[in-house]
């Protein structure tokens, strides 16, 4: 069983799908902005400002600045609604409509009468948005918070602005809860540049399509053809009977976690095609994969669902292999 960004027809895309300009609170104009992720080689981007009525709710016009080699797609991140510590929700919605109607959210407090966060969140799927949490450990995202989001795609296992500013960077403890509630859920790791601080160019996603145009690339996140990474690169991760088999660049760790306190690791000298053996998971319903090189950057596949696409005897094969 292959994960599909590694069966999925096309070649892999490098992009940042969370990023800010001066048309809320980051730094630098939207031209510059773009120019700059092109100039360090990224295939795609998403300019992703923060959707409030202080910077009269915009979407970027990125369009002006697609390439031969270089493209984006329009999002913004999305504010409605109070999460149970009583802040406001944060919600990234990648691939809107440039006439997304605004939530009536004038600032970043809640307010009466508006949208709550899964509302908003549902609406922009609706809309044909991608949609992930956005720095679960940063807002201080609750269970039940997280649970509330039906709507989302995806959860933010990295957030390199976070990592820079607060160090708050990871979500995986809400995916990884989430998963085992049986939610579909896909994990990206993203820049959130605001070009304040060394707050970009830290975490990417890589998404398999045939071609690096917006709509095949929203088509793949929503299908879940990528995977993230810091540095490392994934080649294949496969789920055989008695094993996941690893093909990456060179790491000195491969991880296979589960729920609960399934996980395993095999820890190695540049190693490039690596089995870990899946004793540890047997009857677990849901696997994913951490590599980590030997500067300790990480690379994450996306979660793949045991018990639901494998053979009736795929737990038996894998006590026996």
């Amino acid at each position: 069983m292959q994960l599909t960004a590694f069966s999925a027809p096309g070649r892999f895309w490098r992009g940042n799908l969370h990023t800010h300009s001066d048309l809320s609170d980051g730094c630098l104009s939207v031209a510059e902005v773009c120019r700059r992720y092109a100039a360090e080689g990224y295939d795609f981007l998403a300019i992703t400002d923060h959707f409030v009525g202080r910077y009269d709710y915009p979407i970027a016009d990125t369009k002006p600045y697609r390439s031969n080699s270089f493209t984006t797609i329009l999002g913004a991140e999305l504010h409605s609604g109070a999460m149970e510590n009583g802040e406001l929700w944060h919600i990234l919605a990648v691939g809107l409509p440039e006439d997304f109607m605004p939530s009536h959210s004038p600032d970043f407090v809640p307010v009466d009468g508006q949208e709550t966060g899964p509302q908003l969140a549902q609406r922009a799927r609706d809309a044909g948005a991608f949609v992930a949490i956005a720095h679960p450990h940063w807002s201080g995202l609750t269970l039940a918070d997280a649970r509330s989001i039906e709507a989302a795609h995806s959860v933010e296992i990295y957030n390199h602005g976070c990592a820079i500013g607060c160090d708050r960077e990871g979500g995986g403890h809400v995916l990884d809860l989430l998963l085992s509630d049986w939610r579909d859920l896909s994990l990206i790791a993203t820049d959130d540049a605001h070009f304040t601080e060394p707050d970009h160019f830290g975490g990417w996603t890589m998404v398999k399509a045939e071609a690096n145009e917006p709509e095949l690339l929203l088509e793949a996140l929503k299908r879940g053809d990528f995977y993230s990474s810091q540095g490392p690169e994934l080649k294949n991760v496969e789920i055989r009977p008695g094993e996941v088999f690893v093909e990456s660049s060179a790491v000195a760790s491969v991880i296979v976690q589960g729920p609960g306190q399934a996980a395993l690791a095999v820890h190695g000298a540049s190693m490039t095609r690596t089995s870990v053996p899946l004793t540890r998971f047997r009857g677990a319903d849901w696997l994913r994969v951490t590599v980590v090189d030997g500067a300790g950057k990480r690379a994450w596949s996306n979660p793949v669902r045991v018990t639901a696409d494998a053979s009736q005897n795929f737990w038996e094969n894998v006590t026996q292999g």
